[in-house]
């Protein structure tokens, strides 16, 4: 075929014409989010406020694109793009985009978002999640809520963008419990808080004026947390607190002091540790028949423990080899093993729900790190370093540690959080000085 010089300008400003109205796509990979690499750049989306053809879903609309931007960019993988450089005006959800105004503003995906009122009082939510550079869409999600549960449909929506562009769940819609810490240090208040993962909607679940709370745990199936009651005038004690009801339940008694308090995988135990004629083993309970099994016997202090997503392997911390170190033992006690062999003090193992790694506490000449490392002891990365990082948590999906800092001596104790990668370390908001994070499984 021969192209002439006019027929070439002709097809160059179809073209041209076609790109500026959005009609043709422009070659690019699918948008991606590599959520396991160590240089991932945010991703540039852009997010118009959600539409609403009332005053009420108008405003509706302004706290769930509040709440989802706050959410996507906290998470360090997305950049949102200025709105006051957006060019088209979307007026509903099913509106086409203009894929090239779009890509004028270098957005590289696109969620557009709308809420009605619907008949039964309740709201409906809808969004459509676009792929700019490929001119097509990626998925939609649409449910009805009651108006007083926006934030939580924020966060349904920010884990549909995030699994949409990872390929993996989200952590948006989860809950965290905490420590809440007030007063001077020789006396100090320490109640457990709850809250959203981030930091919104926090109360107050312990009054702090019988005892102490510290170590909470979730159950992974009941709405449960387990926790260590510290009393001044008696041996501590562990509680059952349920959610739901507001209950406290004393979880037995014992002749020595219990502690490190952590459900097993399944919710129908308890591991923890049992410190008994100056002796410090691991013990597992049953909480439909109470019965204790202890699973090491050992005179070194074995603490810590926390058992793998499968069930199969429980990690733990022990000083039986001079310092103390990572163990990872089976489910029943047998084939006990040392993982780690570094210099300085290792402590509070938690495995992570992928069951691919297990997060610690490492304490080296004077620094504490917050680290990682393969159940078989290879890999071991360290993640942070300050004066004081402890108590890992982590999140659902297992990509994100949470952890409590203190960066000086005597300075304030708060909570933060960081990429499995290393990156995007940020501090969580809580009214008080905050320690002992425990992050929730996913919520229904």
């Amino acid at each position: 075929m021969t192209v002439t010089l006019r027929s070439l300008k002709a097809m160059v400003l179809a073209g041209l014409a076609a790109l500026l109205c959005g009609g043709i796509a422009v070659a690019q990979d699918d948008p991606v989010i590599d959520i396991v690499g160590s240089n991932a750049d945010p991703m540039p989306i852009a997010l118009p406020t959600f539409i609403g053809t009332t005053p009420e879903t108008a405003e509706a609309g302004a706290t769930l694109s509040e709440v989802i931007e706050n959410n996507l960019q906290r998470s360090g993988l997305f950049a949102p793009i200025d709105k006051r450089a957006f060019i088209q005006r979307l007026d509903t959800v099913n509106t086409l985009p203009k894929f090239a105004d779009w890509r004028i503003i270098n957005a590289r995906v696109l969620l557009v978002g709308e809420v009605t009122e619907d008949k039964d009082g309740r709201v409906q939510v809808s969004a459509r999640l676009w792929d700019v550079g490929g001119s097509k869409q990626l998925g939609t999600i649409a449910f009805k809520t009651p108006s007083s549960n926006l934030r939580k449909a924020a966060h349904e929506i920010s884990d549909f963008v995030y699994e949409q562009l990872t390929g993996e769940p989200g952590y948006f819609d989860t809950k965290v419990v905490y420590v809440a810490e007030t007063g001077p240090r020789d006396s100090r208040r320490k109640r457990l808080m709850i809250m959203d993962q981030d930091g919104a909607n926090p109360s107050i679940l312990t009054d702090g004026v019988n005892f102490d709370a510290l170590t909470p745990r979730f159950s992974p199936s009941e709405q449960q947390i387990i926790f260590l009651a510290l009393f001044e005038d008696r041996p501590s004690q562990v509680y059952l607190y349920d959610i739901s009801t507001t209950e406290l339940e004393a979880l037995g008694a014992w002749r020595g002091m219990t502690f490190a308090p952590r459900f097993t995988t399944d919710g129908s135990g308890v591991l923890l540790s049992i410190e008994e004629n100056g002796n410090t083993d691991i013990a597992r309970m049953s909480l439909p028949t109470r019965r204790i099994t202890r699973l090491t016997n050992n005179p070194a202090i074995d603490t810590s423990p926390s058992m793998s997503p499968d069930g199969d392997f429980i990690t733990f911390a022990s000083d039986r080899g001079g310092s103390q170190q990572i163990y990872v033992m089976n489910a029943d006690g047998t084939n006990q093993r040392r993982i780690t062999f570094g210099e300085g003090i290792y402590g509070t193992p938690v495995w992570s729900p992928r069951g691919d790694l297990i997060a610690f506490t490492r304490q080296y000449k004077s620094r504490f790190y917050i680290g990682v490392v393969r159940p078989d002891g290879t890999g071991e990365r360290l993640l942070t370093e300050s004066y004081l990082d402890e108590g890992p948590t982590w999140s659902p999906n297992g990509r994100v540690i949470m952890f409590f800092r203190e960066d000086r001596p005597g300075g304030p104790v708060g909570l933060y959080a960081i990429d499995l990668t290393g990156h995007n370390l940020r501090k969580v908001p809580t009214g008080t000085e905050a320690s002992d994070p425990a992050w929730s499984p996913l919520l229904d």
